[in-house]
């Protein structure tokens, strides 16, 4: 029997998610059956059960999947573009949370993947370990550049005040949709600009 590549396995893992990504912003989490998926995805429920075992794995793969692309995303600007003051950073992965919205439901989806995280403590704790990775990353950002932010607050105490305006935007896209939102990364990077020492250095 030919061994199957990790590129054949990741793909069809990744069809698998986008099929249930349809699932869910069609008919929400609890409406949708493993039956609803295998038929969207169009495989066998044992091609689907190789890669998740239960719905709870699949809302829970989903979640890992955008907040490890947030994360990332924070990542690299603390890597690759140091000294960016913190709103900016923040902006800047408000119009990408925005993009993904547009492409394919991140606001819904995420508003879904919260309230099952409410009830299910499997999930939640899933949920809180990627939410402290992304903590951490954006605390990191901070604490390279504070910009106008106070200097007697530790970081992590800011990044928990700056990650904290992340949910209400996100409720805004899914209930609302982006015109509700528009111009807020803006506002977000002139409350928190870069220090005016550093900008004249």
């Amino acid at each position: 029997m030919p061994k199957v590549s990790q590129q054949h396995r990741d793909a069809r893992r990744e069809q698998i998610l986008a099929a249930a990504r349809r699932c869910f912003l069609r008919d929400g989490f609890h409406a949708t059956s493993m039956q609803d998926l295998f038929a969207e995805a169009g495989l066998s429920a044992g091609a689907v059960y190789s890669y998740f075992a239960s719905k709870d794995d699949v809302i829970a793969a989903i979640a890992e999947q955008n907040m490890r692309s947030v994360t990332d995303m924070i990542n690299a600007i603390a890597t690759q573009q140091p000294g960016r003051p913190a709103g900016a950073v923040l902006a800047d992965v408000m119009e990408m949370l925005r993009a993904k919205d547009e492409q394919d439901g991140l606001g819904t989806l995420t508003v879904i993947v919260w309230s099952e995280a409410v009830r299910n403590p499997s999930l939640a704790a899933r949920f809180t370990a990627l939410f402290t990775q992304l903590h951490a990353s954006l605390a990191e950002v901070i604490q390279q550049t504070r910009g106008n932010l106070p200097s007697d607050v530790p970081a992590d105490v800011l990044a928990t005040a700056l990650l904290s305006v992340v949910p209400g935007y996100l409720v805004q896209l899914a209930l609302i949709g982006s015109a509700a939102v528009e111009g807020v990364p803006d506002a977000v990077r002139a409350l928190w600009p870069a220090d005016s020492r550093t900008s004249e250095a």
